[in-house]
């Protein structure tokens, strides 16, 4: 029997235990159902009655041996089989989910982008404003409706009243407060107004507006610039119309009409079959407003423009609901992975 055990031992001993499966085949051979280890338990009871206890305890050790061996290795094994794999540097990557940007996010750094091509430096200013930069500073009589409470979110701060602006154009104010002439500046951001939520308005949105300040300004250069950005943001077959219209803190002022790109100008259901969507508002900045920022309105002259980013996201992506833009369904978030 002792011979027996030594035998065994030089064998286990002898093995090269290299990989997973030759691991395996060694647990087989000394320590499976059928194996050297089971055979030595078998052959106990041919063992002289005086010498059983003295073999039993050697098979015993002999086991314990073999599996403290085979644990060894097994352990040896998985450890340079981890390592290895960490030092795998032909392996792929592990593919991550690509977040998505949101469409106002997209459309704004376009036109941050198209604007920054010709000069334009970007601006921004305060959401809550006083009633100096949001109106009177640009020329906003008291009367006018936009005072309302209808119209607008009134914050009441001790004897100074306070309101979420209602356009950017109050950061205009700001910058034509602090900045000498020439100035060509845009101004992204959220404002609100105390609207009804639907699908075609909202409490709050977002807005560009953009002002250019210098001696001989002309309309002419409005037209041209807002071309220019018709182009760049709706293709190169894009062109625009601009209509008399109305507002307080520039004269004259317009809407400005671009070709809808959805049938190339020949009438569908949402330019409703006109041709044509109205895309902003400009005109000249009327010299009250210059005035009133430290401007010599005999000296400078300029223009100011603004557009809803959400109505450009619309066109962009002919998106049909504004409330879509501030719902967060990861169904229509997921449509603009990746993106500008």
């Amino acid at each position: 029997m002792k011979e027996t055990i030594e035998n065994i031992r030089t064998e286990f001993l002898g093995w090269d235990l290299k990989d997973a499966a030759a691991l395996e085949q060694f647990r087989i051979r000394f320590l499976g159902s059928k194996g050297l280890i089971k055979d030595l338990f078998g052959a106990l009871k041919d063992v002289p009655g005086d010498q059983k206890r003295e073999a039993g305890q050697l098979v015993n050790a002999l086991r314990a041996e073999i599996e403290a061996y085979f644990d060894e290795n097994k352990q040896r094994l998985e450890s340079s089989s981890t390592k290895a794999e960490k030092l795998d540097f032909s392996r792929p990557a592990a593919t991550r989910p690509i977040g998505s940007r949101h469409p106002l996010s997209l459309v704004r750094s376009q036109i941050i982008e198209i604007f920054s091509r010709i000069g334009y430096a970007v601006s921004e200013g305060p959401e809550i404003e006083d009633d100096w930069h949001n109106f009177t500073a640009l020329n906003f009589p008291p009367e006018h409706p936009a005072r309302d409470m209808q119209d607008t979110f009134f914050i009441e701060k001790g004897e100074k009243e306070l309101a979420l602006r209602t356009h950017t154009s109050s950061v205009q104010v700001r910058v034509m407060e602090n900045s000498t002439p020439p100035i060509r500046t845009i101004s992204p951001g959220r404002v609100y107004r105390n609207e009804a939520i639907s699908a075609r308005a909202h409490c709050f949105f977002h807005q560009v507006e953009g002002l250019y300040i210098d001696k001989d300004v002309s309309f002419a250069d409005l037209k041209q610039t807002l071309l220019y950005f018709a182009k760049e943001m709706f293709g190169e077959k894009a062109t625009i119309r601009m209509r008399p219209s109305y507002f307080p803190f520039t004269e004259p002022s317009a809407e400005v009409d671009v070709s809808c790109t959805i049938c190339n100008a020949s009438g569908c259901n949402v330019c409703k079959h006109s041709g044509w969507l109205e895309i902003l508002g400009c005109g000249m900045v009327d010299p009250n407003v210059l005035d009133a920022c430290g401007i010599d309105s005999k000296v400078y002259s300029g223009f100011a423009f603004g557009m809803g980013i959400e109505r450009i996201a619309q066109l962009k992506y002919r998106v049909n609901d504004l409330r879509l833009y501030s719902e967060n369904d990861i169904r229509f978030l997921k449509q603009f992975t990746g993106g500008f």
